[in-house]
C-alpha cells in the first residue's frame, strides 16, 4: 500500500534546477534511505513534501491525497530537521520541547511514555542547551513522535553527533520501524548505515539516479561506484 507518491517533481531556483523530474513511491512500513551529495536536492525534496516550498511542478501525494488540496496530511507526519544549535541558557526544558509536538493538551501522559522509550526521561527538566548533540536529537525525535505519526521524515539527523549516540539513535529508528511500524524517510551521507537500516534506497543528484531495494543497490558494485563518482564530482564542483 503506497503511503507517499511523488510524480515528476521539478523545482527551479533562479539560477539552478534543484530537482529534475523526480518520481518514486514509498509503501507503508518502508524504511527509505535517501542518499546524495551536498546540493543534490535532498532538503529541497523534504521542503516540498512538508509544504515549506510550494513552488514546485509535479504531484506529491500523502495517504492517497494531493498535498496541494489540504494540509491535513501533516498530522500524520513527524519531522526531525538537521540539528539546531541551542545556547546553553536557552530557557526551555526537554519537557517543553516535547510538549510542542502535542496536538492536544490531554495527551500529556504520552510525553512520559515517549521520554522513557527514548531513554531521556531523566533529562525532562534539563534545559535543552545543556544537552549533548545526541541527547538533543532524541528530544527532537520525541517531539516528532508524541502525536503518533504514521511517517517519520529525518533530514541528516546525526550530523555532528558522536559515534556512541549515533548507534543508539539508529537502534531507536530500527525499533520504531520494525515494532511500531512507522514508515521512515531519512536522508543520510552514511552509506554503511543506509545499507544496514534501510530496506529501500533512493539516490538523488537533482534527478533520481536509482530507487529500489537497498540490497540491489549495495550488491551492485557498478552502481555504487557510479554513485560515488557522481558525488565526488559534485563535491569538487562545490569547492
Amino acid at each position: 500500500m503506497s503511503i507517499v507518491e511523488i510524480n515528476n517533481l521539478t523545482v527551479h531556483y533562479p539560477d539552478v534546477k534543484a530537482l529534475d523530474d523526480v518520481s518514486f513511491v514509498v509503501n507503508e512500513g518502508d524504511f527509505l534511505g535517501i542518499i546524495g551529495p551536498n546540493g543534490a536536492g535532498k532538503s529541497t525534496l523534504f521542503d516540498c513534501m512538508l509544504r515549506l516550498n510550494t513552488k514546485y511542478k509535479g504531484i506529491i501525494k500523502f495517504f492517497g491525497k494531493d498535498i496541494r488540496d489540504s494540509k491535513n496530511y501533516l498530522k500524520g507526519i513527524g519531522y526531525v530537521p538537521q540539528k539546531p544549535i541551542f545556547e546553553k541558557n536557552f530557557p526551555v526544558t526537554v519537557n517543553d520541547v516535547v510538549q510542542m509536538g502535542l496536538r492536544n493538551e490531554s495527551d500529556k501522559e504520552k510525553i512520559d511514555e515517549i521520554l522513557q522509550q527514548l531513554w531521556i526521561h531523566e533529562l525532562r527538566n534539563r534545559r535543552i542547551g545543556e544537552l549533548s548533540g545526541g541527547q538533543q536529537q532524541r528530544v527532537f525525535i520525541a517531539k516528532a513522535l508524541v502525536h503518533d505519526p504514521k511517517i517519520l521524515i529525518l533530514d541528516e539527523p546525526v550530523a555532528g553527533i558522536d559515534q556512541q549516540s549515533i548507534e543508539l539513535f539508529y537502534s531507536i529508528l530500527r525499533e520504531l520501524n520494525s515494532k511500531q511500524k512507522i514508515t521512515i524517510i531519512w536522508s543520510s551521507h552514511d552509506l554503511d548505515a543506509v545499507n544496514k537500516l534501510a530496506n529501500h534506497v533512493a539516490c538523488l543528484n537533482r534527478t533520481l539516479f536509482f530507487h529500489g531495494e537497498s540490497e540491489k543497490f549495495f550488491s551492485d558494485d557498478k552502481l555504487v561506484k557510479q554513485y560515488s563518482e557522481a558525488s565526488m564530482q559534485e563535491h569538487m564542483h562545490h569547492h
